[in-house]
Order: C-alpha cells, then structure tokens, then sequence
C-alpha cells in the first residue's frame, strides 16, 4: 500500500459508476451500519464492510489499515450515507499509506444517478431510457416533431425531463404512468405542474381509488396518445396491478411491470388483491396478450437490476420467450412460480398512497422514502 499524501481524494457517482461499468481495480468500502448496507448497497466485484465506528475505534489505537484485507484492491472508495463519515474514514487510511478516496455525497449522490440513452427511431419518433442505476428503475421518453412524453417518470428527477425536453428541442407534452408504482415516487403530478398533461390508466382511477383522479386524462386498451407524428397505443398488460397498461410505439413495446428482461413482475403488490389471481391474468398476459406481438418486437421495460452496466435494457420479443423459463410454464407452475416472492419493495403501502393522491409527501421526503432496490420483480 502506497499513498502520495495524508489526505485523501474525492470522487463523484459518475465517476465511480464509469470506473465499475469499466471493470477497473478497486475495493468499495462501505462503512454504514450492516441493517443499511443489507437494505441496498452499490454492487461492486470487490467490495468489504466495516462500520464507521470500528474506525474511530481504530483511529485511537493507530491500526486503521488493519481493517482492511490484506489483500484488497487499491484504490479503496470509502462509501457512507451522504458523504461525510466516509471522508474522515479515507482520510484516515490515507494517513496510514492506503490509497483510498471519499465518494462525494455518499449513497445520496448516488441515488441521484440518473442516464439517457437512445434506444430505438420508430414511426417518426425517437425513444430513450432513463435509467437509475441506484434502484434499476427505468422510464422513457418519446419524441417525435418537437412534442415529448415521458413515461413512468421519476418524482425526483421531473425538473431533469424539462431540461432534456428543451436540449431535444421539444415541448413536454404528457406525463405517463403505466400504473400505480410500489417502488417510488411518480413524476406525474409534478410534471402536471411544468405544463404536461398527465395521463394514467383509466383502471387506476376506477380499481386504485385514486383520490384526485379526475385531473388526470386516462387511457384504455387500444387508446392512443399523438405525440408530435406519433401514436402512443395502450396495451392492457394486467397481472403485476390491474390497471397495468403498456405503451406501443411502433416496434417497440414498453411493458412497464409485466415483463422484464430476466423475469415477470410480481402480482402481490396491490392493495386488497388476489395474488393467485392476479398471477393467473399476469399468465394470461405473457401467454395470450402477448403473442400478438412479433418476435422482433423491441421490449422496453418498467426495472432492471440495480447496477452499472453500460447499454439500454432491451430485447426481442423472441429472444425473451426463448429465455426464460415463465413461457414454457403451464398456468399452475407459473402461478406456483410467481406467489413465491420476497421482501416488497421499501416503504410500498406508503409511496403507493401517495402515487393514488391519498397522502403527501415533499420532496425530500418522497426521496427518502424510495432509497434501496424495487423488488417489483417475480423472477424468471
């Protein structure tokens, strides 16, 4: 171990997300309390835990490097709540010759990742996803003709769609929620406050009892949303919540909770629901609705993994029923399959009062509530 200097340097998510996405050497360490790393963490090849308090203990004996294996991988990223505890920890390994920097802002900063990429050009309209690379969170947003929609946006980041809105030289239009989230916090309504028409499945407002639903435009099953030259047709894609609807444009099918690159959405999120009901119609979905559409069908969905890959998450139609095992199931393995989930998402029953207008929440708030994995997945 050899360091230049007693203190240590400082690096932002970006560069640590790009430093991972690339696979260079490093050892993460995160010092926050084990019930917070369990809770969510950033997944990394190399990583390691030790408490921050084990370092103040240590900073008194003078064997702070000892924490450490002995064979870890340098530079070490120290990693906290929001910033601050992991900067005197580095600080310290610094002194004692490790090379080691502090992630500015902690597991906040890194929450606040938040990347675009182009996906697919189809019907005159240009699609791109947002990606959280903190939750695995997707969203989306079409163009086409100076107009924007976005879809499943994001309460946190509804300032980061007007902004992208003006760079792709488009007028925000609509904003879309695919159903109610368990996960985090809409956007909608406060996109509805920056000049978007907000859009929900007309199912949320009759079988969520949305509080406020009367200020949303609603969409059913084969409706369509004109953006600029574009159509954007509702596809009723129920299982994962009854209301679940996706968004076709073109080739491209964004299947918000229903179907996901490695898995399907599980069906036990909604309030006063039959999970084995829904699960049969989540079934029928995947077996029925869906092959209706082709195989070269461009799939866009609502999660990913949390983590840092580079690329969009998308894949064929075709691709996806070869893959995963769901679409050799029979009714009954797949119903099986799907109840047999874990923890719900962090904090569900109340982000799910708040996305149905029931209770309110400011935005640090509404932030807070959504940190840590979605959980929304069922497997594959």
């Amino acid at each position: 171990m050899a360091a230049d200097t007693d203190h240590a340097g400082s690096i932002t998510a970006a560069t640590l997300r790009r430093r991972l996405a690339d696979g260079e050497p490093m050892t993460l360490l995160d010092v926050r309390d084990r019930n917070e790393v369990e809770r969510w963490r950033i997944e990394a090849p190399s990583s390691h835990h030790v408490p921050y308090v084990k370092f103040v203990a240590a900073g008194v004996t003078g064997d702070v490097a000892d924490l450490l294996p002995e064979d870890v991988q340098e530079p070490v990223v120290a990693v906290c709540p929001h910033g601050e505890a992991s900067a005197e920890v580095a600080d310290q390994l610094a002194a004692a010759g490790v090379d080691a920097e502090n992630l500015a802002g902690g597991m906040t900063a890194w929450a606040r990742l938040y990347d675009r990429t182009e996906i697919a050009s189809t019907d005159g309209a240009t699609i791109y996803q947002y990606r959280r690379p903190a939750s695995g969170c997707l969203g989306y947003a079409v163009v086409a003709d100076g107009e924007m929609a976005v879809v499943d946006p994001l309460r946190s980041f509804a300032d980061r769609y007007v902004a992208d809105a003006a760079e792709l030289g488009a007028t925000l239009t609509y904003a879309v929620d695919t159903h109610v989230h368990a996960d985090h916090v809409s956007g909608v309504r406060a996109l509805a406050t920056r000049g978007a028409t907000p859009v929900l499945p007309a199912a949320a407002v009759t079988d969520r009892d949305v509080a406020d639903g009367g200020d949303f435009e609603t969409i059913a099953d084969g409706d369509e949303l004109v953006v600029g030259g574009a159509a954007l047709s509702a596809v009723a894609l129920p299982g994962h919540t009854t209301e679940m609807t996706g968004i076709r444009v073109g080739g491209t099918l964004l299947t918000g909770d229903s179907l996901f690159l490695d898995g399907v959405a599980r069906p036990d999120l909604q309030e006063d629901a039959d999970d084995a009901a829904q699960a049969r119609t989540l079934y029928a979905t995947l077996a029925e609705r869906l092959r209706e559409f082709p195989d070269d069908t461009l799939v866009a969905p609502g999660h990913t993994d949390a983590g840092v890959e580079d690329g969009p998450e998308v894949a064929r139609l075709g691709d996806l029923r070869k893959r995963l095992p769901v679409f050799g199931m029979g009714e009954a393995e797949f119903v099986e399959r799907v109840t047999r989930v874990g923890a719900e998402p962090a904090n569900a029953e109340r982000i799910v009062a708040i996305n149905c207008g029931r209770e309110a929440a400011d935005d640090e708030e509404a932030f807070e509530l959504e940190l840590g994995p979605n959980n929304c997945a069922a497997g594959g």
